[in-house]
């Protein structure tokens, strides 16, 4: 009963940065109808920021949350606003090889600058664990389920009671109606995309010092977060939420009574035997409009 509860809380605290990668996903493609192909590379960013301000710079891991998430932002913002925009979104094909360019040209940057080693982010926390009874906690991981929570519930409250939110889930089901009643569309897809890039890069951020930091983490970063979507629905927060939190047990369930050499392929299956059995997701919601 020990080890099913200690596999149970691993998954929350992966489950909760998982979450956050797929809503970040989800709202780009829901709203802007963009499969980011880059997702990942800002996650790796967000890794790569942490690693620069706390083991370079000497700057406390904490701020290091906030300047990620604001670079992740303002990158998100000038990819959208400089190459996007400049075309038309309803043209697939082309948006798909600027995301794919955007991915390849971050990936490498960072090669480049990183090179190919794995770095290692120190963490502000003791190694000492905490022990809730029988299961063990390390502190930097029980704080990675309370920021990753603290930001669920944030994001919730922006996308359901504020004015952003409301124009986000004004276009998301009728961009035509939306642009009528006078909200900027323009304006709401740069937002998006900058507050999905975001997320994914203070996702990066906060793992960073719980796994190593390397340019090729954002691969596996993407297609988890494909996957999250996928399995949620398309373009359903709540489901990419829920999504994130069942890939990350099954996951760990299967690494710990399993194999830790299946845990990845484990949570893949799952996806393959959702698109068969049911190819709109879980939680799909009803098609927007226009």
């Amino acid at each position: 009963m020990d080890q099913f509860l200690q596999h149970g809380v691993n998954g929350l605290v992966l489950g909760a940065t998982y979450a956050l990668l797929g809503i970040g996903l989800t709202l780009i493609f829901g709203i802007m109808r963009i499969v980011n192909f880059a997702h990942g590379e800002f996650y790796a960013l967000g890794a790569y920021v942490a690693y620069a301000m706390v083991s370079l710079l000497n700057i406390d891991y904490f701020s290091s949350l906030l300047l990620a998430a604001v670079i992740g932002f303002l990158f998100g913002w000038a990819i959208e606003f400089l190459l996007l925009r400049r075309c038309k979104l309803e043209n697939i094909d082309e948006v798909m090889l600027i995301m794919i360019g955007v991915m390849i040209v971050m990936q490498n940057t960072e090669l480049l600058l990183w090179s190919g080693v794995a770095k290692t982010v120190p963490t502000p926390f003791s190694q000492e664990s905490l022990m809730l009874g029988n299961i063990a906690l390390s502190p930097i991981r029980l704080f990675v389920l309370c920021a990753a929570a603290f930001l669920l519930v944030v994001f919730y409250c922006v996308i359901e009671r504020s004015r952003l939110g409301m124009a986000m889930r004004a276009t998301f089901q009728d961009k035509d109606a939306a642009r009528i009643v006078g909200v900027n569309i323009s304006r709401v897809y740069t937002l998006t995309f900058a507050l999905g890039s975001s997320l994914a890069a203070i996702t990066g951020a906060l793992l960073a010092p719980v796994f190593v930091v390397s340019p090729t983490m954002g691969d596996l970063a993407s297609l988890k977060a494909f996957a999250i979507v996928i399995l949620g629905g398309l373009g359903n927060l709540a489901g990419a939420a829920v999504g994130g939190f069942a890939l990350a047990m099954i996951e760990e369930f299967g690494a710990g009574y399993i194999s830790t050499a299946y845990r990845d392929a484990l949570g893949f299956l799952v996806i393959l035997f959702v698109m068969i059995v049911r190819p709109q997701g879980l939680f799909a919601i009803k098609e927007r409009v226009g």
